[in-house]
């Protein structure tokens, strides 16, 4: 009965043997494969935060931008406002002119009327001419030096005049240029908000290739635990059965000195029995006799 036990209980740890080499081998597909799925879960997580610090980035620079954008609105405003002023004042002025053109039956304009006599004396005093001539451009000269004065007398408005019309022409250019820049900022502030849409879509889709990793790595971890869990039921089993054998060997090892002290006792037995009766004792018995001295 001890052998036919023996042999099951070695045919069961065979079997074990074989059931923990099979696991253990899984155990490892699986821890492979969760460790997979875990690197992969976190790859898509530093590249959500490398995403979402570049958005902040790009939302950062936007942001400026449009500020800026806000800033040039504002400075327009002001340019189109000052321009409508100024243009208000030059029609006040124009009107200004025109009563004091009619009042006074004045045509020319005071700067060309001096351009012109400025010309005209230094044409005198540096061209020889004929009398007649001298006296006629002489005449001129005196004429429209009377012209000069009474059309010095609405001098100041056309000085006016033509000094808003520049101021204007600059603030013009000033609010066109700066039109201009709003314009190309609100075009890169477009374009970075689309781009900004762009990897907050692109963030996304990240995210649902996180949580799909992150799925399949729980999955490996269950999968991991009850495989683990089988694995320490059978190592739990398999060392039962080592306990087992190591007590039957033990058994047999003790049955078997057990059998042997017997045989060695009859031995003994009959080696005293030799010597009282003066028997001559035969290597063995000499052998059963030292033993016997030993114990």
């Amino acid at each position: 009965m001890q052998e036919q036990e023996k042999k099951e209980l070695f045919r069961k740890l065979s079997e074990l043997k074989e059931d923990i080499n099979n696991i253990r081998k899984d155990l490892n597909i699986i821890s492979k494969e969760k460790d997979t799925h875990f690197k992969k879960k976190e790859e898509y997580s530093n590249s959500i935060k490398e995403n979402i610090s570049n958005i902040k980035d790009k939302k950062g620079k936007r942001d400026s931008l449009n500020k800026k954008i806000q800033e040039d609105k504002t400075k327009r405003n002001q340019l189109n406002k000052d321009i409508r002023g100024k243009i208000s004042n030059i029609k006040q002025l124009n009107k200004e002119k025109q009563e004091a053109i009619t009042k006074l039956n004045i045509k020319e304009d005071p700067s060309m009327l001096k351009k012109e006599i400025d010309e005209l004396e230094y044409t005198l005093e540096t061209n020889a001419m004929s009398f007649d001539k001298e006296k006629k451009l002489t005449k001129t000269i005196k004429d429209l030096r009377k012209k000069y004065g009474e059309a010095k007398k609405v001098s100041s408005v056309w000085e006016k005049i033509n000094k808003s019309s520049k101021n204007i022409e600059q603030l013009k250019k000033e609010a066109e240029d700066t039109h201009k820049r709003i314009q190309n900022r609100a075009k890169e502030s477009q374009e970075k908000h689309e781009s900004l849409v762009s990897s907050s879509k692109g963030i996304d889709n990240i995210k649902q290739k996180e949580e799909e990793a992150f799925h399949k790595f729980i999955e490996s971890k269950a999968k991991f635990a009850d495989i683990n869990k089988k694995l320490k039921e059978k190592l739990t089993e398999l060392t039962k059965i080592s306990d087992q054998l190591s007590d039957l060997k033990t058994e047999k090892q003790n049955e078997k000195k057990k059998k042997n002290n017997q045989i060695l006792k009859t031995k003994e037995t009959s080696v005293q029995e030799k010597i009282k009766k003066r028997q001559k004792l035969t290597t063995e018995d000499l052998l059963v006799f030292q033993l016997n001295n030993k114990k």
